[in-house]
């Protein structure tokens, strides 16, 4: 009986840990420089359509010199994350793991490190049935020795969406937020009760740190949904994204103010980043929030372009820090996560400092706050940044099905619309 209760336990332990990581998580320290997008455009998130083959490109480092034997697997969730209540038999086609085999020993670098890289899917893992995916890598074939997961979509398109970004007609809202308004047609569908059976997400720039769930359309005719509340989907605007060009360490970029290249990793000091709160919009071309990693010096970026200790520096308006606020860099460089991505003030500087180790490239950011007492609440743009409805941002709409005999939603519609057409 005792045995059993210890088996017990430890299975209880690996499954909390196994359903835990429905996110973007890096469980080893050693692991650094992940890029997982489209293959072909690196600025682009990993969105494909069923049955797609090799559309995917993923690319990590590992700084332990040893070369091991890394696997993946695919695990299907609902529309919130949650780790879906099937076997991967059910949304898998052939092996249910594989090896990530291609493997290339760092060159020309001073920070040495083994980079690993795959396209996804491929013929002998293949996800079959549409939804939110979680990439899980882990080492020596155990899923238990997971060293990050990452998401990302597959769409089986059987619905037409119908979006447009609109200027909210609020007048607290009219010059600081962006609205969708967007329909959809349910008619190849078979609903008969939609609040249960279907469930609609918008994304901001392809970020699920702000994203609004749980919408109820505002009118329904026939097969027609239309979702326009005035309220309901309403995103703060923001500004266009800062950027740190990271493509070469012989040469300071716009934005950076030293490189100590005697150092290894290279030491890079950002220029000090203020506060936008009460500055005019300025437009300008940005990424979104994604990155790339590039080196102009290098022919592989990725499996010879360096690391760098990078130090950034954010004033408030007045030089204080905000008495009930923390202040967090976020991006899809650290895909938007909270956890170690808070800006620490220096009382001396009159500064907000933070330090991101990062691979030579091209990045974007921004700075929220979020209230010290709420964690769990939605990011701010307003004291930081400020909001502006000109801002060219762009939204995703994302539809999930589920009959009534399906264990899993499907992801039916991925309509992206820029605020700018």
């Amino acid at each position: 009986m005792k045995q059993k209760i210890i088996l017990l336990l430890l299975l209880t332990v690996h499954y909390a840990r196994f359903t835990a990581a429905a996110q973007d998580v890096v469980y080893d320290q050693n692991i650094h420089g992940i890029q997982f997008s489209l293959s072909g455009n690196r600025w682009a998130y990993p969105v494909i359509r069923t049955g797609s083959q090799n559309a995917m490109q993923l690319d990590f480092d590992d700084f332990d010199a040893t070369p091991k034997d890394y696997y993946y697997t695919y695990q299907l969730c609902d529309a919130d994350w949650n780790v879906a209540p099937v076997t991967t038999f059910d949304y898998l086609k052939g092996f249910t793991q594989d090896r990530i085999a291609k493997f290339t020993v760092s060159s020309y670098a001073k920070t040495k490190y083994i980079h690993y890289s795959v396209s996804l899917p491929q013929q002998n893992l293949l996800p079959v049935k549409s939804g939110n995916y979680i990439l899980r890598v882990f080492a020596n074939g155990d899923t238990a020795q997971t060293i990050f997961t990452r998401r990302f979509l597959i769409v089986d398109p059987r619905i037409t969406v119908t979006a447009q970004v609109q200027q909210p007609f609020d007048n607290g809202r009219h010059n600081t937020y962006q609205k969708v308004q967007f329909s959809i047609d349910v008619s190849r569908l078979q609903i008969s009760n939609p609040q249960q059976q279907l469930k609609v997400v918008v994304l901001q720039n392809f970020r699920w740190d702000n994203a609004i769930k749980n919408i109820q359309p505002a009118f329904m005719r026939g097969n027609i949904y239309e979702y326009n509340g005035e309220r309901d989907v309403a995103f703060q605007a923001g500004k266009e994204y800062r950027w740190i060009d990271l493509q070469s360490f012989r040469y300071q970029s716009e934005h950076v103010a030293e490189i100590d290249v005697a150092q290894t990793p290279f030491d890079v000091q950002a220029k000090t980043d203020k506060s936008r709160m009460n500055e005019d919009y300025l437009p300008y071309q940005d990424y979104n929030g994604f990155f790339n990693i590039a080196a102009s010096e290098q022919i592989d970026a990725q499996t010879q372009g360096d690391y760098a200790r990078v130090h950034f520096y954010y004033q408030t308006q007045d030089g204080k820090p905000y008495g009930d606020k923390d202040v967090y860099i976020v991006g899809q460089m650290n895909n938007y996560t909270y956890d170690n991505n808070k800006m620490q003030f220096d009382q001396e500087k009159g500064l907000y400092e933070a330090t991101l180790f990062l691979k030579q490239g091209y990045y974007n950011y921004l700075f929220v706050t979020k209230d010290k007492n709420n964690i769990a609440a939605m990011p701010d743009f307003t004291y930081t940044e400020g909001n502006s409805w000109l801002t060219e941002n762009n939204y995703t709409v994302l539809v999930y099905y589920q009959s009534f005999t399906a264990r899993a939603p499907e992801l039916v519609a991925c309509t992206a619309i820029n605020s700018k057409t």
